[in-house]
């Protein structure tokens, strides 16, 4: 079969115009234009005259809280804002919960998105996820402030994926929350054991504050959690430098966030091979501040987009995300915010075959309609106005 399109968007290499990609057994096995003589036979599958372009990867989103959607307001900041997610949980009815999760997990495979980075509590909507056709890196976190449980929780951590995982579209590995609500003996487990695979990192100035000096709003949320027995000596670290120095920045970690990281972060960051995942709207919402994205560019961090969760995100369109880069940053090229959200994004993951449009690459495609020809497929898609779709082959 022959995808036409008005422009293809390989991803890496220049836009297409009237571009043809070939598709067989789920394959894409030729990209060109409309003419080439190159072009294997096959019947043709008009699309019309937008742009077809490789399936966005959501590198950080929570599916599971999907049902908070309107439920916990962020105005106050972020500690108030995690209060009101902690408080909901165990109020709402699973059957609930599950519906929200398995709405927002058709959203997805309908809109564009090839694979989400999830991260995930308690592993309840697998079976969704499974047979939703996304691609998933399911991100099975744990947290603990407590050092005298970081055993169980650890070993209860890896006993919960052990009697989930399975062969297929959707594998599992074990993330800490963050730095600040992760203890360091919990901490020393994950990294022994070659993680965690994923964490938030520099998310907010509370997270800064707590490991400057113990103390601020975090420090209180902890009291008030029963926990303001636990012995700490602030670091006196950035939150990026306290990873670093528990072992837990290694090649191939997820790092969500990272609003909070200056200039010899980015230099860790990057020296240490961490993707960064930015969530723009969530961070913006909930007031702790914007990465740096030219400057972590600059430092050659790779970096990828993510939306967070529908608890502080009004959508979990990653387009919404790069298109809200993209307006905070225009001097970042519009091809490298593209990167971000598919192949750096599936990188990320562990999903090389995704992200780009290229022989022997996964067909999982996205397809954003136009009525007419647009002179720049680039600034269609970056637009605000482009609404991409899932193209099933």
């Amino acid at each position: 079969m022959i995808l036409a399109a008005g422009w293809v968007l390989p991803i890496g290499l220049p836009p297409i115009r009237d571009g043809r990609v070939a598709v067989e057994a789920g394959r894409v096995t030729w990209v060109g234009a409309a003419g080439d003589p190159a072009m294997p036979p096959g019947p043709l599958r008009e699309l019309g005259r937008g742009v077809l372009m490789p399936g966005l990867v959501n590198a950080h989103c929570h599916l599971e809280l999907s049902y908070l959607e309107g439920k916990t307001p962020s105005a106050g900041g972020f500690v108030p804002w995690i209060e009101s997610v902690v408080a909901a949980r165990g109020t709402v009815p699973d059957e609930e919960v599950q519906a929200a999760a398995r709405a927002a997990i058709l959203h997805l495979a309908r809109g564009g998105t090839a694979a989400v980075g999830d991260v995930s509590n308690t592993l309840g909507h697998l079976p969704a996820l499974r047979a939703s056709g996304l691609r998933a890196l399911v991100l099975h976190e744990l947290l603990g402030w407590d050092p005298d449980g970081a055993m169980a929780i650890f070993e209860g951590g890896l006993a919960r994926i052990a009697a989930h995982d399975a062969p297929g579209r959707v594998s599992i590995r074990l993330a800490a929350h963050a730095p600040h609500s992760v203890s360091p003996r919990l901490m020393e487990l994950m990294v022994a054991g070659g993680g965690p695979a994923a964490m938030h990192l520099a998310e907010s100035p509370d997270e800064v504050a707590f490991l400057r000096d113990g103390n601020g709003a975090w420090g209180a949320f902890l009291a008030r959690r029963g926990l303001a027995h636990v012995a700490f000596e602030p670091p006196g670290l950035s939150p990026v430098a306290y990873a670093a120095a528990r072992g837990a920045l290694h090649p191939g970690l997820i790092a969500a966030h990272c609003v909070q990281a200056g200039g010899a972060d980015h230099a860790l960051l990057a020296d240490r091979g961490v993707h960064v995942v930015l969530c723009p709207r969530s961070n913006a919402n909930l007031g702790v501040g914007m990465a740096a994205l030219p400057e972590l560019l600059e430092a050659g961090v790779d970096v990828c987009v993510g939306t967070d969760s529908l608890a502080s995100a009004p959508t979990l369109d990653v387009l919404d995300d790069v298109v809200a880069l993209h307006r905070a940053f225009p001097i970042v090229a519009p091809g490298t915010l593209l990167r971000m959200a598919t192949a750096n994004g599936a990188r990320a993951l562990g999903m090389p075959d995704l992200g780009a449009i290229a022989p022997g690459m996964t067909a999982a495609l996205a397809y954003a309609p136009s009525a007419r020809l647009v002179p720049d497929p680039e600034a269609y898609v970056l637009s605000g106005q482009a609404r991409l779709r899932t193209i099933a082959v």
